[in-house]
């Protein structure tokens, strides 16, 4: 018996479009390089930046909004103070773990050399700073090294595979973005119990002994607009960054509603998530060290960004994914990333569809409820863009009562073509 022989009669739910609202307080695009300068500006750094200094900005590999903006206010910063700045990939074993792969990421996230104002030195070559108190090495991308100041920008924002007062932001981006694979995979080596040990043990390393001057932290709103920009000196990170974590926490986007019996995922990416998709808000969680998001029964993603080039990272949380996204991985882009994090199940592969309609077909069948009008559906684009979902009629009632979910159209039959590739959009 065939795969469609044992789901031809599994009914996909009507599904009704949601408004999700959130709070939308932000920094509109035009005013943002003007924010750069006033928190670069500050009194405690005016004199950091010297005349004729070679200054490093470090740039990652996450969708950021305005990063571009932002990067370009540094490096204008910097060349109205009189020094040269230029930029370096800061993002571990990210795009295959090499100096090519890792300028087409910036690349894809439209971060070039006249994007940003100044050159981009793309290297995997590190130079060994020391050792953390318990003996673990510290690397530094060289080109950062030699410059005569690093200024490290990032987005702070809840990890997805741990917690701790220090997760996504400026000493992972120290730690693990400029440490290239030999840091992030020194970092990682001691399993995901013991990074929020690790990163401020080795970030604290690299402030003594690089060349580090100061960060510019990011914080967006759920809507993944910049909300806050916040200069700080290299001495500060430590005691700023988890006051700053706590308020990106409280900023972000969610799943407005608790549980699900079948999650669907349009896309998944590096560009979206560390993972694909933020564990935090889909529940995608491929490590027991942390926890949250929407309780599903089954979940399934049905495409893979470009952007990503091939690595599907976090791709082992997921129960179901298409064939189409499944041909769109490249090993030898997601198993580098894979390995150097020592944690093998965010590279496993999950049972492959033919089509996003024996996707939806799979995961409803997986969950055990035969009739079709009880199943408890979700649908989002990725995590990244939550203000419109579809969920089943089945959660309806459960949406009409929530504050802040408006039903914002009628039941209606998702749309597939012949081949069973999903018509109807957001």
């Amino acid at each position: 018996m065939s795969v469609s022989d044992i789901i031809c009669h599994t009914a996909i739910p009507k599904m009704v479009e949601v408004k999700q609202s959130f709070e939308r307080k932000s920094i509109p695009p035009e005013a943002i390089a003007g924010v750069v300068h006033e928190q670069l500006n500050q009194p405690k750094l005016q004199n950091l930046i010297q005349p004729g200094k070679r200054i490093c900005i470090t740039a990652g590999s996450r969708g950021i909004c305005n990063i571009v903006e932002i990067l370009r206010a540094i490096s204008d910063y910097c060349k109205e103070r009189g020094a040269s700045p230029f930029l370096v990939p800061a993002m571990g074993s990210h795009a295959g773990a090499t100096a090519e792969g890792q300028l087409q990421m910036l690349e894809h996230l439209g971060i070039t050399t006249e994007t940003v104002g100044c050159p981009i030195l793309s290297g995997m070559e590190t130079v060994e700073l020391g050792d953390t108190e318990d003996g673990y090495p510290v690397h530094i991308d060289k080109n950062a090294y030699e410059a005569d100041g690093i200024i490290v920008c990032n987005r702070i924002k809840l990890h997805t595979a741990f917690r701790g007062p220090y997760e996504s932001g400026l000493m992972k981006m120290m730690a693990i973005g400029l440490g290239k694979q030999k840091g992030a995979g020194t970092c990682h080596s001691a399993g995901y119990e013991q990074l929020p040990k690790m990163l401020p043990k080795m970030g604290t390393v690299m402030i003594e002994k690089a060349p580090i001057l100061c960060a510019v932290a990011i914080l967006e709103n759920a809507y993944d607009e910049t909300y806050k920009l916040a200069a700080m000196k290299a001495d500060e990170i430590a005691e700023e960054e988890p006051k700053l974590l706590r308020e990106a926490a409280s900023k972000m986007a969610s799943i407005l509603l608790p549980a699900c019996d079948v999650l669907i995922i349009d896309e998944m990416g590096k560009n979206i998530s560390g993972e694909g998709s933020d564990p935090n808000i889909a529940g995608t969680f491929a490590v027991t060290t942390a926890s949250g998001g929407i309780q599903a029964n089954k979940r399934a993603c049905l495409s893979l960004t470009p952007v990503s080039a091939g690595n599907a990272l976090g791709v082992g949380a997921l129960d179901v994914i298409t064939k189409r996204l499944f041909d769109a991985i490249d090993l030898s882009a997601m198993y580098p990333n894979v390995i150097t994090t020592h944690e093998y199940n965010f590279g496993k592969i999950p049972l492959i569809a033919d089509s996003d309609e024996a996707a939806f077909k799979l995961c409803i069948y997986g969950c055990g409820t035969e009739d079709s009008d009880a199943v408890r559906l979700v649908r989002i684009k990725n995590t990244l863009e939550l203000e419109k979902i579809y969920i089943s009629q089945a959660l309806v009632p459960e949406a009409e009562h929530h504050p802040n979910l408006e039903i914002i159209g009628e039941p209606i039959a998702f749309e597939f073509d012949r081949e069973g590739t999903l018509l109807t959009g957001f």
